[in-house]
């Protein structure tokens, strides 16, 4: 047995249980089996070429030292002016910070504004890693069920939840694994509630630009600067453009907020690899060629999306809330007692792979909707 002394912060924590799922798939694969992997949420899209020659060329040209732990300026600055462009908001480079993937945007954000004891409020369903990092903050997870929304968080659950020990709440929109998307309305009544109330928020805006029609795009950073005070946006390369190996993202929070976790990271990553974040400096640069790129995946995602949820709903038992952004969708198998939600992704080209599963080997769409059948009645 071993004996190696665990400090108590990292004993909170559980393993990612994605990157578990992962790993045996991984593994599954290296021994011969053809899976289909619905663990992770990337895309089956590989990073758009512009970017790769972006890259290319920042390594030709010597862009391979250290940078400032937030960033180089011209990645801050095309956040700010994609920003700009997009949502009419203006943000200072003393609010932007470049981090090694979202993640750690909100693993930074998290740490630099929570103790033990404070609260934090989480929305059912969460991404895997939102309660494990505050787990190793020592702060208490308070739960807001939404299943009765349909999983759609509203400003009447976070009043209703919200106490004089809650600091923060973590917010996705559009969700993983629920694919919901918060209304815009609604959304900033839920920020002036937590203003209110003294409670800060971490937007996760990981998915921000995958909302189908006729839902509409909605950023934080499209409200006014004195309810953003109390406001992280997390944001992503890794999804949006295909980008989850890279590891590139960014928080903007005020100057306090971002100076605080930009301390925090100098004694972490440092920073995010220099040459990555030259060439994401140039897609949010050069947005109209970027923008083309995104446009042909949201229009796959869009095609999957339109056979997959028609398909769930017709498996007996199974019923499924329409997924309005994000490329997942969250079946609630419902008529039976064992009830179990099961998250899928449709980032995933499933025509190309098979995946075993109680001895079954599925290869198809219909023996994959035969075999749900079969679990629907179990």
């Amino acid at each position: 047995m071993s004996t190696f002394p665990v400090s108590e912060a990292v004993k909170r924590m559980r393993p990612s249980a994605t990157l578990a799922a992962m790993q045996a798939a991984k593994d599954l694969k290296a021994s011969g089996v053809d899976v289909i992997d619905l663990s992770v949420g990337e895309p089956d899209f590989d990073t758009p070429q512009h970017i790769k020659d972006y890259a290319s060329e920042a390594l030709q040209i010597g862009v391979t030292k250290y940078t400032p732990t937030a960033g180089i300026k011209s990645l801050q600055t095309a956040i700010a002016g994609f920003y700009e462009r997009e949502f009419g908001a203006k943000f200072e480079a003393n609010q932007i910070m470049a981090t090694t993937g979202g993640k750690q945007a909100i693993f930074n954000a998290v740490c630099a504004i929570t103790n033990p004891d404070d609260e934090v409020l989480l929305h059912q369903p969460f991404w895997v890693s939102f309660p494990e990092i505050v787990n190793f903050t020592g702060a208490k997870i308070v739960e807001i069920e939404t299943e009765s929304t349909e999983f759609v968080l509203t400003a009447a659950q976070v009043r209703a939840t919200i106490t004089p020990k809650t600091k923060l709440i973590i917010i996705n929109s559009p969700g993983n694994p629920s694919g919901r998307v918060i209304p815009a309305a609604e959304f900033r009544r839920i920020i002036e509630i937590c203003a209110e109330a003294g409670v800060f928020v971490v937007s996760d805006e990981c998915y921000l630009k995958f909302v189908y029609q006729p839902n509409q795009m909605f950023s934080v950073a499209m409200l006014p600067a004195e309810l953003r005070e109390f406001v992280c946006i997390a944001g992503s390369f890794s999804k949006t453009l295909a980008m989850t190996g890279w590891r590139v993202g960014y928080s903007i929070a005020n100057e306090s907020w971002t100076r605080s976790m930009t301390k925090l990271q100098s004694h972490s990553t440092t920073h995010p690899t220099s040459f990555a974040q030259a060439a994401c400096a140039a897609a949010f640069e050069n947005w109209n060629e970027t923008q083309k790129s995104l446009d042909s995946m949201l229009a796959e995602y869009a095609r999957r999306r339109e056979f997959l949820i028609p398909a769930l709903r017709s498996i007996r038992g199974f019923k499924c809330a329409e997924p309005e952004g994000a490329f997942y969708a969250f079946p609630d198998k419902f008529q039976n007692p064992n009830r179990c939600k099961i998250a899928a992704a449709f980032g995933l080209n499933s025509a190309r792979c098979r995946f075993t599963s109680e001895r079954r080997t599925i290869s198809t769409a219909q023996e994959l909707k035969h075999t749900l059948l079969i679990w629907s009645r179990i």
